[in-house]
């Protein structure tokens, strides 16, 4: 950190502030930038870079930061600058009370994509080695509002996204429950020829709005209309269990992308007939047709260095395919000579209930819907190293295809 300059542990600081990682998270980033400690170097370019920049970061999130940093620098016996004291001496009196805060509160992060050098992937659609989407989300995800909450596998499909942008281009792409709409911003980015973003909250959907509006992109409400506005996005409100092939008929995707939706066992019959109503349209293309075996004597087929399921997955077959998948990558959507291909969806998700998760695969089976599991074949790049809170391997992905 010489000179105050940015370097890779500087930037990993200033983003993981930004993104409002827990006081710990930025206290291991401080020390990092220190050598080991937190030096009244690097107090000051807290306060220039990350303190003095911290207008419309949540308030009590700034005091709380500042009570860790000031007693970690008490206990290494170091000097605590001027302005950390006066500062945290503002917060306290200013904030009385924390503890209540309003169910619908919202507060504004900024999610920093870090680009190693030389990401030849990458070159065509950057300008520069980060990318930042501002983003309004739910200070209370745990009082219900999970539709603004930035999830897990959100930033999994978004990272996977920015790492392959070859097989999102110039790709028609469905996104549902999309939530704080990060996945779209993205896909946007990497110039999908569509981005369609749905969800069945009506808040959730409004919130999403601001957010493509806060990255400088237009939104396009319920009826689409026929421009070539590359920065055009639409949003549609879309309840799984109301949805109907007649309101999904006009979006006719390439790609349908899932973050964190194989949650709610009650919903999961409504989420795999939309699946599946997405991933069977156009009989024009060409589809990948797998044998099936039938009988209490059947096994699943490995083909090509993929797992298809020709009898009932569950997840105990889903964790033999990330040891046997190799290095595979899925070819679906890269453009080139002949056939078209069949529309696919990317479902990522963390797997918190095996029986959950072992009911979804029983409804896509039944449903005609073949899974890949793709966990260690498509490896996104670790775009947010900063990002503690956040573990990439806990994310399953899956590639899910329809076999008439």
């Amino acid at each position: 950190m010489e000179g105050h300059g940015f370097d890779d542990s500087s930037v990993r600081l200033v983003s993981a502030f930004m993104a409002m990682e827990p006081s710990d998270s930025l206290i291991s980033h401080a020390r990092v930038c220190g050598g080991g400690l937190i030096t009244e170097q690097v107090q000051e370019f807290i306060w220039d870079h990350c303190l003095s920049k911290a207008a419309g970061l949540y308030a009590p999130y700034l005091k709380n930061f500042l009570k860790k940093l000031i007693i970690e620098v008490e206990l290494e016996h170091g000097c605590v600058l001027d302005n950390l004291y006066e500062l945290y001496a503002h917060y306290m009196t200013s904030i009385k009370d924390n503890s209540l805060v309003q169910r619908d509160a919202k507060i504004r992060k900024r999610i920093s994509f870090l680009f190693p050098d030389g990401y030849s992937q990458l070159q065509s659609c950057l300008h520069s080695r980060v990318l930042v989407f501002p983003l309004q989300c739910s200070l209370n995800m745990l009082e219900g509002d999970t539709g603004c909450s930035i999830w897990p596998s959100s930033l999994f499909l978004s990272e996977l996204i920015l790492s392959y942008p070859e097989l999102f281009s110039n790709k028609s792409c469905f996104e549902i429950g999309s939530g704080v709409g990060l996945v779209g911003l993205c896909l946007a980015h990497v110039k999908a020829s569509k981005v369609i973003l749905s969800d069945g909250d009506l808040s959730t959907l409004a919130n999403m709005k601001t957010n493509l509006e806060l990255n400088h992109l237009n939104v396009e409400l319920e009826k689409p209309e026929r421009n070539k506005n590359l920065n055009m996005v639409k949003c549609m409100h879309l309840p799984w269990e109301s949805a109907s092939e007649s309101q999904l008929q006009d979006v006719m995707p390439d790609i349908v992308l899932g973050a964190d939706v194989i949650y709610d066992p009650v919903c999961l019959p409504h989420l795999v007939r939309v699946i599946g109503i997405l991933l069977s349209h156009k009989k024009s293309y060409s589809c990948r047709q797998v044998a099936s075996c039938e009988g209490a004597g059947s096994s699943n087929k490995y083909e090509n260095g993929e797992l298809h399921y020709t009898n009932q997955p569950n997840f105990e077959d889903l964790v033999d395919v990330s040891a046997v998948a190799g290095t595979v990558i899925n070819n679906h959507g890269s453009g080139g000579d002949g056939p078209k291909e069949a529309p696919l969806a990317y479902i990522a998700g963390v797997v918190r209930n095996v029986e959950t998760f072992n009911h979804f695969l029983s409804l896509a089976y039944q449903a005609k819907l073949d899974i890949v599991d793709l966990t260690d074949s498509l490896k996104p790049v670790n775009l947010l190293p900063y990002m503690h809170s956040y573990n990439q391997a806990s994310i399953r992905l899956l590639r899910i295809t329809f076999n008439p």
